[in-house]
């Protein structure tokens, strides 16, 4: 009872009112002492054990909570989730959870907790209109983490930047470009682009455009492209053991699983007549490679069509003006 008083009287009472209540407690002291203090002994008895049971609940909330992080943290290791996302989701929950134990702990205790909440409440809504942008990128990164349309060490084209990535993180992307720059593209606007992820399969498909001079063998042009094709042993041929190719790339049997990744065959490079231009025929040149090796087979084949094509009566043609004298 005199606890319940003091309490009142300490929410913020008129002054003329806590001085009537210091009356009434001095008039019941004086009037039957042995009450008196004998309900300031019970008062004491109620708060010990309030705060002995809020004690008890704070001690087994943390232990809980503990037992919570060490499981989610066993989950994430077995899933093999991006370490940046399952610290930020095991710090998100312990927070939560230890900012909901320390609310209930007090209100154990007896002191009324919804002015807290309230609080808790305008204080979250103002940090998360003045981090608008923050909180955007900050979601950006959650769904970069968890869907991973590209991972550290690929090459990727997005928001007219590309390069290599170098860092993920949870609000922004470090990108090295090959002129070794490096690029922060904030991830809100990164995870709602167009993310062209050039590296992100172990294998490409190489083509060219080979033109050359009307009156050319066709069969014969595409049958040399062939050889010139066979004689690089970076280009991959129908026959290439898949298994020992997917072993040589070091790839996991989660990424063998993954949609479109696993390719049970190579397709054999390809040669066909492409167009018939005004002073010239193309050919299309298409054959496989190893995503490593893509751009070195580029140029390196580009420079031997070049090279050995004439060698074999394949002229190409170029504009040229004839004057005849009469």
């Amino acid at each position: 009872m005199l606890l319940q008083t003091l309490q009142i009287a300490a929410k913020g009472m008129p002054r003329d009112s806590v001085k009537q209540v210091t009356r009434d407690i001095v008039s019941q002291m004086q009037a039957d002492p042995e009450a008196f203090w004998h309900g300031i002994m019970m008062s004491v008895i109620d708060f010990g054990l309030r705060l002995l049971v809020a004690l008890l609940i704070y001690i087994i909330g943390i232990w809980l909570i503990g037992w919570v992080k060490r499981g989610m943290k066993r989950m994430f290791e077995k899933r093999k989730l991006e370490p940046t996302l399952s610290s930020f989701i095991s710090s998100f929950v312990s927070i939560s959870l230890t900012v909901l134990l320390i609310v209930i702990s007090v209100s154990t205790v007896g002191v009324d907790t919804t002015s807290l909440a309230a609080l808790l409440a305008a204080g979250g809504m103002a940090i998360g209109m003045a981090l608008s942008g923050t909180v955007q990128n900050f979601a950006g990164g959650l769904m970069l983490l968890a869907f991973k349309p590209f991972k550290a060490d690929d090459f990727i084209e997005a928001q007219g930047v590309t390069g290599k990535v170098v860092e993920v993180n949870i609000t922004a992307t470090k990108i090295l470009t090959p002129d070794n720059r490096v690029v922060i593209l904030p991830n809100g606007a990164l995870s709602n682009g167009v993310i062209n992820n050039i590296s992100g399969r172990p294998l490409r498909r190489v083509e060219w455009l080979v033109s050359v001079a009307y009156g050319a063998d066709a069969e014969a042009c595409k049958q040399t492209i062939i050889e010139l094709l066979a004689q690089d042993k970076r280009v991959l041929q129908a026959d290439t053991d898949m298994s020992a190719l997917y072993k040589s790339l070091k790839t996991t049997k989660f990424q063998l699983a993954s949609v479109g990744y696993k390719m049970e065959s190579i397709p054999a490079p390809f040669v066909a007549l492409k167009s018939l231009n005004e002073s010239d025929i193309t050919f299309v040149v298409r054959c496989w490679v190893k995503s490593s090796d893509y751009w070195d087979v580029f140029f390196d084949m580009q420079q031997t069509f070049y090279t050995e094509l004439p060698k074999h009566g394949f002229e190409f043609a170029y504009p040229h003006v004839e004057v005849v004298q009469n």
